[in-house]
């Protein structure tokens, strides 16, 4: 008895060895977090160019949540960006509070409160349709925006936006290197509690409705709920993001819920490879150095070379930049 009871208990340790192998840290993960702070102190004149890497980051996470492990393609993401930058942006503009972190949450919330609402609906739709009810909500959102011009500014954007120094001490100076830390600390909470949801048995069933819904809904999951779950959280961290980025530039325009920013979001992920985390890292940090780079060769062309960037990677690359790289360190390590 004691021999047939060893076996169960040996495969299920062996099970939770795995998992841990799996699910625990690796030291690879280091590497983008030390990049980012090897860039701050390379090159020191470009913090502005790397806040804006992190944002790109932290709204491709948001992306990713629900586009590389629920399955959930979306062409309006950015109403959640938009509705956070635009929440945070009026909370100092119209009510003169200027508290950047209790900001950050309440574009957050706003964005969560948006995405639970429209997700409800919209997640009862698949394939097209979806597609296009994600886009209509981005525009008539954008339309609102345009419309409310007394508490958004409309065409004008919104402005009169004034930021209190990061916890009474760090003001955003001049060259942008208190908010280049800032940013990275609000990119890395908002990451290890992302990477904590995609490995808990939550993601995992995420990744399951992703692969089979049907089968899920059938062995007794809310498929719907979840979806739903996941879809806010999602626009909880596009609001965030959002929120950064009008606490960085002090000014919100309509282009932060236009339909080029979310097809934005939807390159960094493609680029970088979707339902990896680091993909965001690799494909923001790709996105935003050709667009600076190409801008500066060509300002009318420079979306041509973006393009052309795409088409190689999805020809080629069908994981993504980390995709491949991951290929090649397999192909490596077989040799």
């Amino acid at each position: 008895m004691s021999g047939a009871g060893a076996g169960p208990a040996a495969d299920t340790a062996a099970v939770r060895a795995a998992l841990r192998r799996r699910d625990g840290w690796h030291w690879t993960e280091a590497l983008p977090w030390l990049a980012a702070i090897a860039f701050f102190f390379v090159m020191p004149d470009y913090a502005v160019m790397g806040t804006t890497i992190l944002i790109t980051i932290l709204f491709a996470l948001s992306l990713d949540l629900i586009l590389g492990y629920a399955g959930i393609v979306t062409l309006g993401h950015a109403a959640y960006f938009g509705a956070g930058a635009y929440a945070t942006g009026m909370l100092s503009a119209h009510l003169g509070w200027g508290e950047p972190l209790t900001g950050l949450a309440f574009g957050g919330a706003v964005a969560g409160l948006l995405g639970l609402l429209t997700g409800w609906v919209l997640l009862r739709y698949h394939g097209l349709t979806l597609l296009m009810l994600t886009l209509a909500t981005a525009i008539l959102l954008q339309e609102l925006a345009h419309t409310a011009e007394p508490w958004t500014g409309g065409f004008d954007g919104l402005v009169g936006i004034s930021i209190w120094p990061v916890l009474g001490l760090f003001e955003n100076d001049l060259w942008g290197h208190n908010y280049f830390w800032y940013a990275l600390a609000v990119v890395a909470i908002c990451f290890l509690a992302v990477r904590r949801i995609v490995r808990s048995p939550f993601g995992r069933s995420l990744v399951g409705i992703r692969e089979n819904g049907v089968r899920m809904e059938a062995i007794g999951v809310p498929v719907h709920r979840r979806m739903v779950t996941a879809y806010t959280l999602s626009a909880v961290l596009a609001g965030i993001a959002g929120g950064l980025f009008a606490q960085q530039a002090a000014f919100v325009t309509l282009d932060v819920l236009s339909f080029a920013r979310s097809g934005m979001v939807l390159i960094v992920l493609i680029l970088g490879g979707t339902g990896r985390l680091y993909g965001a890292f690799v494909g923001a940090a790709v996105y935003v150095a050709l667009e600076d780079e190409l801008a500066r060769i060509s300002p009318e062309f420079w979306e041509f070379g973006i393009g052309l960037v795409l088409v190689l990677v999805v020809l080629f690359f069908r994981g993504g930049l980390l995709g491949a790289a991951d290929g090649l360190r397999a192909r490596l390590g077989r040799r």
